[in-house]
């Protein structure tokens, strides 16, 4: 199985401190790290997945728990009329984010912030986040990653002008955290509270016919 290239310098940084401990303390000692380099490769691991086709599907951008589905939190929400769907990932969920749909990245706006649980309401507005802006063909779409209590380093590898394909991997956030996802607000959503989604895989929600574009600040 693919490893994202994010996690190597844990497993490769556990395995080093693994042999040294190993060589001067004994491999009973040492396979503490082994183990700590065992859990790194499963906590970065990164499957194969063939999305489903349809150009009006919204897909999941995380693997997770949905959180929130319909109204938007008013606090957290960018301007605009949306619904959200939000994710919370567990440390034991695949950190790899993917493309909700395929079109072009508007902007990608870092937000300094706190590092309360992800789960809590609040977090969607106040935690450190990373924002992506996406164009699908006249409607817009956007994606938040946002870390949590654990997660205190987001990757995202989009940049303005990229064009992207729905499925596609596009950044990965550490032990933890919530994706944010606002769509139009007359699309029909596919999932609610409590259900289990996978990045990639799980239609979230059905975008309207014809262009719906959200005001940004």
């Amino acid at each position: 199985m693919r490893v994202d290239p994010a996690g190597l310098p844990f497993i490769g940084g556990a395995l080093a401190v693994a042999l040294v401990v190993g060589y001067f303390a004994g491999w009973r000692v040492a396979s503490v790290f082994v183990a700590l380099a065992l859990f790194f490769t499963f906590f970065f691991r990164d499957p194969e997945r063939v999305p489903p086709a349809g150009d009006d599907q919204v897909l999941s951008p995380a693997d997770g728990r949905v959180l929130v589905a319909g109204a938007p939190q008013p606090e957290s929400a960018p301007p605009g009329a949306w619904q959200q769907i939000s994710i919370f990932l567990s440390p034991m969920d695949v950190h790899v984010n993917r493309m909700p749909v395929a079109g072009t990245v508007t902007s990608v706006r870092y937000h300094p912030g706190k590092f309360l649980p992800a789960y809590k309401r609040e977090a969607g507005d106040l935690n450190e986040h990373t924002e992506v802006t996406l164009d699908h063909g006249g409607q817009t779409l956007v994606v938040r990653q946002i870390v949590g209590i654990l997660a205190r380093r987001i990757v995202c590898r989009v940049k303005e002008g990229d064009v992207v394909i729905a499925g596609g991997r596009f950044g990965v956030m550490k032990f933890g955290s919530r994706m944010d996802v606002f769509v139009p607000q007359g699309s029909t959503l596919r999932v609610r509270v409590g259900d289990r989604v996978s990045a990639g895989l799980t239609v979230i929600a059905v975008l309207p016919e014809g262009p719906h574009r959200g005001t940004q600040a």
